[in-house]
């Protein structure tokens, strides 16, 4: 059965060719003969995986019932002594997952979701008129969830093209072709009911919002507008039950399209790489900073050697654009920076000290490696004595504080003791083992630096003082009232 993420039921469907039947933004008669035409480039994606134990396949049919039908299920099979899976004696099973996709070129190349056709030993296609095929992975991408595959049909095949998701309007009519439950060739229709979300699933999140109907199995296949091109990958569903509500996800074209094509060539993604962590800029991190309203992207960090570090890029800088393109919101820059051509040097539009500076990078290509780390320390108690300040109590760091939150060795600053409960320092989150490092761009090292820090921001007039943090291996900006009287 489908996967899940968390509440979000990931899903996506197939579509073919293009076609005029009606014009964008008009009510058909009928899609009865768009969906004759589209069909048989849509394609049932199914998988087999092997497994130790087999863990509750007896339940996955019921999957997204609320616990308490699950547990009289649970009970039910128990009773009569049915098998419910588990234990690492348990013999070696099959599972199966079913999902959707499309065709794109006549030679076999096929669309997918990468959730559809993750961990498979083995995958199969099945086309409208039953023939079914071997499919090979020629790459896969899970920033964007999405993955190609390859089938040898030895003739040319019934295929779609890409339409421009940029040009879609909220209102405009949608059509999905899929695999729902394994019940192929369904069709559903509806209309985009909102454009750019950002649904916490990847770094390049912009999806598009759909309200066409959509559930488990469709994972993997098209959004069609009504001219028959597939302006995105439908990838997800809002739900509380597991079943569809009328709240639908799909990665647009604009990029699904330079993604597959880059999987095709390559078999993996080339992207442009800057090299910085960064943060949304809210109300308070503009005041703070002296912007007139929040826009741009605060860096947090700057990746030594990186081609961010290289142009001079430093931490607390807020950039406003990138290669000539505006920085509306944070979440804009990562998508812009990864279609950007590798080695291309490109102007960046900058915020430092109160005003606009210009900066050339040369972009870097994006290592897609993922490195997962854990690490144990075991706090050694080190007693010291703080002083108090907008309700925390801080102290240096030295070697004994150092070593007791483990924090890195050329790192300076104020360590936060202890936060008072209610205090405006507690209500953003600050807590005990933070290290404040910097106020804006400025380097702290005592509590007296910090003090005076926030002391020139009051006569700057600012109402919110920009820290730079340091919570373990990561660092944060966090804006904190000058007063209690402006947090009031």
């Amino acid at each position: 059965m489908q996967k899940l993420f968390f509440s979000l039921v990931v899903l996506v469907f197939t579509g073919m060719g293009t076609f005029s039947s009606a014009q964008a933004g008009s009510i058909p008669d009928s899609f009865a003969d768009l969906v004759e035409k589209l069909s048989p480039a849509v394609v049932n994606v199914s998988t087999t995986q092997k497994i130790k134990g087999g863990g509750m396949q007896m339940f996955l049919p019921f999957e997204g019932m609320p616990q308490g039908q699950m547990d009289q299920f649970k009970d039910f099979f128990e009773q009569f002594g049915m098998p419910q899976g588990g234990g690492k004696d348990a013999p070696e099973q099959e599972v199966q997952s079913l999902g959707s996709g499309f065709v794109i070129d006549p030679d076999g190349y096929i669309v997918t979701n990468n959730h559809v056709i993750d961990d498979a030993d083995e995958i199969t296609v099945r086309f409208q008129d039953e023939t079914q095929y071997k499919a090979k992975l020629v790459g896969r991408d899970s920033k964007t969830d999405l993955a190609l595959l390859k089938i040898d049909a030895k003739k040319k095949l019934p295929y779609v093209r890409f339409g421009d998701s940029d040009r879609v309007r909220v209102g405009d009519w949608v059509i999905a072709i899929g695999n729902p439950y394994g019940l192929g060739g369904s069709v559903t229709t509806g209309i985009i009911s909102a454009r750019s979300r950002h649904i916490n699933a990847g770094p390049f999140d912009d999806f598009l919002q759909t309200d066409a109907a959509i559930n488990r199995g469709n994972s993997g296949g098209p959004m069609f507008d009504v001219d028959g091109n597939v302006i995105g990958v439908n990838t997800a569903i809002f739900s509380p039950t597991g079943g569809n509500v009328g709240i639908g996800f799909a990665v647009p074209s604009a990029i699904v399209k330079p993604t597959i094509e880059q999987l095709k060539a390559f078999g993996r993604t080339h992207r442009g790489w800057l090299g910085v962590k960064i943060q949304h800029v809210t109300e308070e991190v503009a005041d703070s900073v002296g912007l007139d309203k929040p826009r741009g992207a605060l860096v947090l960090e700057v990746t030594p050697d990186s081609p961010a570090a290289k142009a001079g890029l430093e931490p607390g800088d807020v950039i406003l654009s990138f290669d000539g393109k505006d920085i509306k919101e944070m979440r804009v820059l990562p998508r812009i920076v990864a279609e950007t051509k590798i080695g291309a040097s490109v102007p960046v539009t900058l915020w430092r000290g109160e005003k606009k500076k210009q900066l050339t990078v040369t972009t870097g290509e994006l290592d897609e490696k993922e490195e997962a780390a854990t690490e144990s320390n075991k706090e050694e108690v080190v007693q010291a004595e703080g002083e108090k300040l907008l309700g925390m109590t801080l102290a240096p760091l030295d070697e004994g504080l150092r070593k007791q939150f483990a924090a890195p060795k050329k790192t300076q600053g104020i360590v936060v003791l202890e936060v008072d409960s209610g205090s405006p320092a507690s209500a953003r989150g600050l807590t005990r083992g933070d290290i404040i490092t910097g106020v804006g761009q400025e380097d702290v090292a005592s509590v007296d630096a910090l003090k005076k820090a926030i002391d020139a921001a009051k006569k700057e007039g600012k109402k919110f003082a920009l820290l730079r943090v340091l919570r373990g291996k990561s660092a944060t900006f966090v804006t904190l009232p000058v007063s209690e009287e402006e947090e009031k």
